[in-house]
């Protein structure tokens, strides 16, 4: 008989242990987990917080009893691993009874991450708590119901902004602290701040570009000081400011780690014979840039998981553990931001040679109600197109599009591919050419020269050695536009090529519109008139989010429209 040990629950052990048990009836299969619970919805814990889940109870996926009496598991909840001994293939476990040791013929570590702890002053305070657990999310739920105010959010990633607004949501003056310049630090900057403005539609305050530096602890309520000299008053504070693989038994105990993360080859087999791992405190490989880094997503760790599975109770048969593209989602109040494979910064520390498309499509038919627009991304390789990243905001069908993205970029697609996709279209879903084609036909022109772009972050270069031609409307273009643009509609320019000459004097011209849809036919009527033409990618709306609260300072709505 073969003993599977599997150290610790949730998505990635809970996986494991399922899946052997369906490989092998006869196996004995351990699953040892220090905590109360073994299966638990932890991307659930801030939505019961918020109330939108009522009973705490819903929140538990499975219990030992049941996955005793479906799979016949042996889930002992309460049992710490505080020791591996890999030579004699056992594992040291501490429980309130004592401690013992359980011996194992396969072994596999799923412990999951631990929050970060950054060196803030005063964080030991009782009102400073993780949401990363059941207990954590009854604890926070019992201090909202008991009377609590104000509240403080150490950290604006995904589960910093969905604690933030589960209290907001429940009545609590919330504030949100993060040292990154923006909220959601792997989002590309212009889709960020649609998202910051969605958190001040909800009276959330963001404190961007500064870290808390100590926290006061007060009778009543705690003082959080920050490094801009920031004095907020908080009586409840969650710390959200990420998380570490919790490996240090293990690394203590040979297996070879990378920046505290346990290294797994391509079936999950660690530097121990006989020892797996798998989930948030495993090193990933990103497929895009080639980057080792954990990757704490549930998804990825519940389908390691099952592959691990079948690896040890499949030798030689089981498929490879893919390379987590790091696909994921967040509501913030009306908004949801989704993103997946590579963004902008990591693809130039990689040294990765892109190029990037903006697009502003609707989410359905604009004819039928309802219609709201997509705030849409899309990275790929010069030169051959092939797809790398994509990033989207939007009041609705952003999950459609960025897991249609997801599964084009898993499958190696070039951007091209995009165009020949047969999605699903009626009205009241999609368009006939649907924002990942029209991605595509963007993406395609690029490349092949049909359109040449400029992008926000050359906005000093360009409006300091070019023309900038704004095609919008006269009524567009009063409600704000860059200082000494020439205003004319688009559909006047063809019988004003020569004011544009006279304008331009020899200088390159640089067109922009609302979306970027009338500047690209712009373009194309310069470039084929003889002019060093150029479109802003995704036009006034992806300049304003990229601007941010400059916006107000750099754009400007006095004078008439200016004329070439």
């Amino acid at each position: 008989m073969t003993r599977v040990v599997v150290v610790g629950g949730v998505a990635g052990g809970m996986s494991c242990a399922a899946r052997a048990r369906r490989l092998d009836e006869s196996a004995e299969i351990i699953v040892l987990e220090r905590g109360r619970y073994v299966s638990f919805a932890n991307c659930g814990l801030p939505y019961y917080v918020g109330g939108e889940i009522v009973e705490a109870d819903r929140l538990l996926v499975q219990t030992p009893e049941r996955l005793r009496a479906a799979l016949n598991l042996d889930v002992r909840t309460g049992h710490e691993v505080v020791a591996l001994d890999a030579a004699a293939r056992e594992v040291v476990v501490r429980t309130s009874a004592g401690e013992e040791r359980i011996g194992y013929d396969a072994l596999v570590l799923s412990p999951g991450a631990v929050a970060a702890r950054p060196p803030i002053e005063g964080l030991d305070s009782l009102r400073v708590q993780t949401l990363r657990t059941v207990e954590d999310a009854t604890g926070l739920r019992e201090r909202v119901e008991a009377g609590a105010r104000r509240a403080m959010v150490l950290g604006a990633g995904f589960i910093g902004l969905e604690a933030a607004e589960a209290l907001a949501r429940q009545g609590l003056a919330t504030s949100v602290v993060e040292c990154a310049p923006q909220v959601l630090p792997p989002l590309e900057a212009e889709h960020a701040w649609l998202v910051q403005e969605e958190l001040t539609r909800l009276d959330i305050a963001v404190h961007t570009g500064t870290a808390a530096r100590s926290i006061v602890t007060g009778p009543d309520q705690d003082t959080v000081v920050l490094d801009d000299g920031t004095r907020l008053a908080a009586d409840v504070i969650v710390l959200a400011a990420g998380v570490r693989p919790d490996t240090a038994v293990f690394e203590a105990a040979g297996v070879v780690c990378e920046q505290g993360a346990l290294v797994v080859d391509e079936h999950g087999r660690t530097s121990l014979d006989g020892v797996w791992a798998v989930g948030d405190a495993t090193v990933s490989v990103d497929p895009v840039t080639g980057v080792r880094r954990p990757v704490a997503l549930a998804g990825p760790a519940s389908r390691a998981g099952r592959l691990v599975a079948d690896g040890i109770l499949r030798p030689g048969r089981g498929r490879p553990i893919p390379q987590p593209l790091g696909t994921a989602i967040v509501r913030v109040g009306e908004v949801t931001a989704a993103m997946t494979g590579a963004n902008r910064a990591a693809l130039e520390t990689a040294g990765i040679d892109y190029r990037t498309v903006h697009l502003h499509p609707n989410q359905h038919a604009g004819y039928f109600p309802g219609a709201t627009q997509i705030h849409l991304s899309v990275h790929f390789r010069a030169g051959d197109g092939l797809l790398l990243g994509a990033q989207a905001v939007g009041a609705q069908g952003v999950d459609k599009r960025i897991d249609v993205l997801a599964t084009a970029i898993r499958s190696r697609m070039v951007v091209a591919d995009l165009i020949d996709l047969d999605l699903s279209y009626s009205p009241l879903y999609g368009q006939a050419k649907d924002a990942v084609n029209l991605a595509g036909m963007v993406g395609q022109n690029v490349l092949d020269g049909t359109l040449r772009l400029w992008y926000p972050h050359e906005l000093e270069r360009v409006t300091g050695s070019a023309l900038v031609l704004d095609v919008r409307s006269r009524d567009e273009y009063s409600t704000g536009h860059l200082p000494g643009a020439v205003n004319i509609p688009h559909t006047e320019l063809r019988d004003r090529l020569t004011e544009v000459t006279d304008a331009a004097s020899g200088r390159p011209v640089r067109v922009l519109c609302a979306s970027g849809v009338r500047s690209a036919i712009a373009h194309r009527v310069l470039a084929q008139a003889g002019f060093d033409s150029a479109s802003l990618s995704g036009g006034m709306l992806t300049l304003r989010a990229a601007l941010g609260p400059d916006a107000t300072r750099v754009l400007t709505t006095e004078g008439e429209p200016a004329h070439a």
